[in-house]
């Protein structure tokens, strides 16, 4: 009788878990999911179609959006920044932890302090000086000034992230690579690296979102359309008076794909590296 009972127990739990789990699922997706349906209807039945399902679908939306959006110029500028800037950080927070976690050398507590520090000041506090130094760099309206501002913005959080793997990598592996001749860099590349997997995914995934969504600190350094990111092209559809309401949620379609993809083939790290205690409670 108390087994049944302690089953019973189990399942119902199971099953109200599910259901919540259910319902913030829903929740999330929904907004993705009236995203599609407003992108394929046109401006007359966007605001008179109550239907779940849209009555007419309209699929000339997204070529719309690409043609009219200049998109392929805009999309071409994310994905090189995306790229080059998630690849900056990688390799300047995965060495930069590496050093705080395994080396010894002055002032080394200090300097991660501060960058621990840098995540409490928004990225709108930063503007002034971030400006003030490409200027003087000459980097104002370039490619490069941009990245490297983007690359500073993503390394608080990933060394932060890095170095808590670090610090959990046994000392063996270190002095098993050592007999077998690696270095220091060769020790970084063939033993903390693949560890660290996991974390790499958060890294990758958060600063993914945060450059492709990017638009405030672009305007500030780019003066040229053509240099500048995909969410300009966003712009497009918003007039002073007026919303193509349609058009702008196709072309918020296609934005979101390329992270929805990025997201998707790297849940399984990003799950394990937030459950492994990549996040310091």
């Amino acid at each position: 009788m108390g087994m049944n009972k302690y089953v019973a127990q189990r399942i119902t739990k199971g099953f109200l878990i599910h259901m919540l789990l259910i319902i913030f699922a829903v929740t999330c997706l929904f907004p993705l999911f009236w995203m599609l349906r407003c992108a394929l209807m046109t401006n007359e039945t966007v605001f008179t179609d109550k239907s779940f399902i849209p009555q007419v679908i309209n699929l000339g939306n997204f070529a719309r959006a690409w043609t009219e959006g200049n998109f392929a110029v805009y999309f071409f500028n994310s994905l090189l920044y995306t790229t080059c800037v998630v690849a900056g950080i990688v390799l300047v927070s995965s060495l930069a932890a590496y050093s705080f976690s395994r080396l010894d050398f002055p002032g080394k507590n200090f300097f991660f302090y501060m960058f621990v520090a840098a995540m409490m000041i928004p990225l709108p506090g930063s503007f002034v000086p971030l400006y003030r130094l490409m200027t003087v760099l000459g980097l104002i309206n370039t490619r490069i000034g941009y990245i490297l501002c983007m690359i500073n913005v993503g390394l608080s959080m990933s060394i932060l992230l890095l170095k808590t793997f670090f610090d959990k990598m046994p000392s063996d592996l270190e002095d098993a690579a050592r007999i077998d001749g690696c270095g220091r860099l060769g020790i970084w590349w063939h033993v903390a690296l693949p560890l660290a997997r996991p974390a790499l995914a958060v890294i990758v995934i958060f600063n993914s979102l945060n450059v492709w969504n990017e638009y405030i600190l672009a305007t500030l350094l780019l003066n040229d359309k053509s240099l500048m990111p995909l969410q300009r092209g966003l712009m497009v559809f918003q007039g002073s008076h007026s919303v193509d309401y349609p058009l702008l949620m196709a072309g918020l379609t296609i934005a979101a794909i390329p992270i929805v993809v990025i997201y998707l083939a790297m849940q399984k790290h990003i799950v394990k590296g937030l459950s492994s205690g990549a996040i310091v409670g």
